[in-house]
């Protein structure tokens, strides 16, 4: 019964809260025993248990078709260990419920997301691994408008949590019984500004596709991949030049609408590129400070939003492949009954032309027909009647 702690885990809670938000029915002790299968619920707790979760009774038994593999948390982190338990098995949740949606055929590309297999030995190492992925997925050089489609479009699927702002993001990939990759996620805080929600998107991509040697610092490896993902080399400079004495705030604020980068980020890259000195950056970065940017910056860049998982979960729901119930966990809001699929295709039905309306009808009749006539051919055969074939 691991799959209890692992939910409980997602939503946070101590063994005594969730024995707190089952009534009491059951103590703390009880509930560890069915974690670590040494006791089974019955079906009444069980179904009182899964409805404190959120989840139906059968996600509790049922195994995971796909393992998943986290790339660790930031080194430099310094988040509580209870807080990156609750957030691996949170988003461990999300990737499974995102692959199972993959699996009802809302997927329109396979899987093509290099696992770690950029080896990379220095910082222009992970220069070329973000360009050798722009080709891959035939991004060109230009900015990104919308780094979060494009990640989904490649089945890079982007999963945000409410954690604490000690929380920078962490990577998964889900695979298969044979280690075989079938999905990935970036997962990323909530409650941050778009610039650093990209930044940190681009960084998670960074650790996914790349393998670093143990003389590599990861994360400044993976920062780099970032600023060279968001704002290739080629068009950077087209739009600042090879070389650079000074830069104007007014310049950088254009700069970050274009490529969703912050202000302070787009020095670096600049300093990186060697574009500004790192005299220069240095001067450029203290005048953020005394101007209060460094903390809060002007301009702020909407923040993202994940398109896929509403669609996928819509359609799914359209099609009845899942609840409503389903449908609204995933889409992360309530639905309207009077818009559930059934009613939405007759309000369909109805918006079309009457001579439509009226060939569709003769259709479904037709095929009810055919229907009767098979069932009544079956039952001759059956009762000993011959059928004659004309």
């Amino acid at each position: 019964m691991t799959r209890i702690k692992q939910f409980r885990l997602a939503r946070g809670y101590s063994l005594d809260e969730l024995a707190s938000a089952m009534g009491g029915i059951v103590t703390k002790q009880a509930l560890s025993k069915y974690e670590r299968g040494l006791s089974v619920p019955s079906a009444h707790v069980l179904t009182r248990l899964a409805g404190a979760l959120g989840v139906k009774a059968m996600r509790l038994w049922a195994e995971p078709e796909l393992s998943v593999r986290f790339v660790a948390f930031r080194k430099r982190s310094t988040l509580p260990v209870k807080a990156q338990t609750a957030i691996r098995a949170l988003a461990t949740e999300k990737l499974e419920e995102r692959t199972r949606l993959q699996e009802y055929g809302f997927a329109l590309v396979a899987f093509e997301v290099p696992i770690e297999k950029y080896e990379v030995t220095s910082e222009a190492d992970a220069e070329e691994a973000a360009s050798k992925v722009r080709d891959l997925w035939r991004l060109g050089v230009d900015p990104i408008a919308n780094l979060t489609a494009v990640l989904e479009d490649h089945l890079v699927h982007v999963i945000e949590v409410d954690a604490p702002v000690k929380f920078d993001g962490i990577s998964a990939v889900a695979e298969s019984e044979d280690g075989k990759a079938k999905a990935a996620a970036v997962v990323s805080r909530t409650a941050c500004p778009g610039d650093r929600q990209r930044l940190s998107l681009a960084h998670e991509l960074g650790h996914l596709v790349m393998k670093p040697s143990k003389k590599v610092d990861e994360e400044r490896a993976a920062f780099r991949f970032a600023g060279a993902f968001l704002a290739p080399r080629a068009s950077l400079q087209r739009e600042v030049g090879d070389r650079r004495t000074s830069v104007r705030i007014e310049e950088l604020l254009i700069l970050k609408q274009r490529f969703g980068m912050s202000m302070q980020a787009l020095l670096k890259r600049m300093s990186d590129l060697e574009i500004i000195t790192a005299t220069t950056y240095k001067w450029a970065c203290v005048h953020l400070s005394r101007l209060g940017y460094r903390k809060e910056e002007p301009q702020p860049i909407r923040r993202e939003v994940s398109e896929w998982l509403r669609q996928a979960g819509l359609r799914c729901w359209a099609e009845g492949l899942i609840t409503q119930l389903e449908a609204e966990h995933l889409v992360g809001q309530r639905l309207d009954e009077k818009e559930s699929p059934t009613s939405l295709r007759r309000r369909a039905f109805l918006t079309l032309p009457m001579e439509e309306r009226r060939r569709i009808l003769e259709e479904q009749a037709t095929q009810i027909q055919k229907s009767y006539d098979a069932d009544d051919s079956w039952r001759q055969i059956q009762e000993g009647g011959i059928v004659e074939h004309k």
